[in-house]
């Protein structure tokens, strides 16, 4: 699809009257509905006839769900995905495990599985969906990454802090390289993945469970500590107040949104180079638009080794692209190599 062209989306749910409107909302965004499909099964076979760039997937649907349906269209007919739920905790945790299979983005439905509400928040909806429509499915994602970075007898540098910041396709991604991570290395974690709040509790939680870090969602106060890792909470920018004795403490802040989103990668790598002097490691993954990039800035004029994720890797390459072109990223590397880089820069120099 080039950049001037409209893309061209297939809209899956089994309510006549959510395939309507999602259309509808669609084509007022200059994107192009060019079919519809009732489930999952249906939805599957429209994609391999018609082709489109991206596909608007419901979850609760008869013969097939949305989750089994990403599976089938990832096997047969790559094509990004943007999945639409309730907003209930069990959608939560199933938009996760749409995401594991290969979709990249989700939109929450105001109002539930069919919302009259839709329209209120149409402006949200397409630009999701267009930027899920320049996704590249086929590049390599962070599920498979082996936990090669894992290094028990390695001397590491004292108190480093660690900064992840992500956006469309990114969930996968920091899952992956935060369980490759050794708690031996003693990081301080702070991850900035735009999300909203609804789900940003979710996706610690998901981490906890499959790192060796203690994950949770941040709250104003919190300490951070080696061995622990911290989402930022969606619609607050979250900065490091203070930072003594190994230990940093959490400010979380009502601001404004910046460069369009909250939390800011920006605001975040900021903080932290202003109020940590231990070793700093600052990494840029797959997302649209430029945060990330001033933060990076920063980070480097504070002593930080720096990481963009590549374009081979990324699934979306707005984010990475923009924090290289800053000339301030010492290290472009595929999702593989991550944790690697990551370690190396807060692995003590041989004598």
């Amino acid at each position: 699809m080039s950049a001037s062209s409209r893309p061209r989306a297939v809209v899956v749910d089994d309510s006549h009257f959510m395939r309507t409107l999602i259309s509808d909302v669609l084509e007022r965004g200059d994107v192009d509905v060019v079919a519809e499909a009732r489930n999952g099964s249906e939805a599957v076979d429209v994609v391999a006839d018609h082709r489109p760039d991206v596909v608007t997937m419901d979850h609760e649907m008869p013969e097939m769900n949305g989750v089994e349906a990403v599976e089938e269209i990832m096997s047969r007919t790559p094509t990004p995905v943007v999945m639409l739920s309730a907003h209930t905790d069990e959608n939560a945790d199933v938009t996760f495990d749409a995401l594991d299979r290969g979709a990249v983005d989700f939109f929450t439905k105001p109002g539930g599985e069919v919302s009259t509400n839709m329209t209120r928040h149409e402006d949200q909806l397409v630009e999701k969906v267009r930027v899920a429509a320049e996704a590249d499915v086929g590049r390599g994602r962070g599920a498979g990454v082996a936990r090669t970075a894992r290094r028990s007898d390695a001397a590491y540098l004292d108190r480093p802090t660690l900064v992840v910041g992500s956006s469309t396709g990114g969930p996968t991604e920091v899952e992956a390289i935060l369980s490759a991570l050794p708690v031996e290395a003693d990081l301080r974690v702070l991850i900035v993945q735009h999300m909203p709040d609804w789900f940003t509790g979710r996706f610690a939680d998901r981490l906890d469970r499959n790192s060796d870090y203690r994950v949770w969602e941040a709250s104003d106060g919190d300490r951070v500590g080696g061995g622990d890792a911290v989402v930022a909470k969606g619609g607050t920018h979250m900065t490091v107040a203070n930072y003594a004795g190994g230990r940093l403490r959490l400010r979380l802040t009502d601001g404004p949104a910046r460069n369009g989103v909250k939390p800011a990668v920006d605001v975040t790598m900021e903080s932290v180079a202003e109020t940590i002097d231990d070793p700093l490691v600052g990494v840029v993954l797959t997302g649209m638009g430029r945060d990330g990039a001033d933060g990076i800035r920063e980070l480097k004029a504070a002593g930080a080794a720096t990481i963009a994720q590549d374009e081979r890797t990324a699934t979306v390459f707005g984010m990475p692209k923009q924090a290289i072109e800053t000339g301030c990223v010492d290290e472009v590397a595929p999702t593989d190599d991550v944790p690697d880089e990551i370690l190396d820069a807060i692995t003590e120099d041989d004598p």
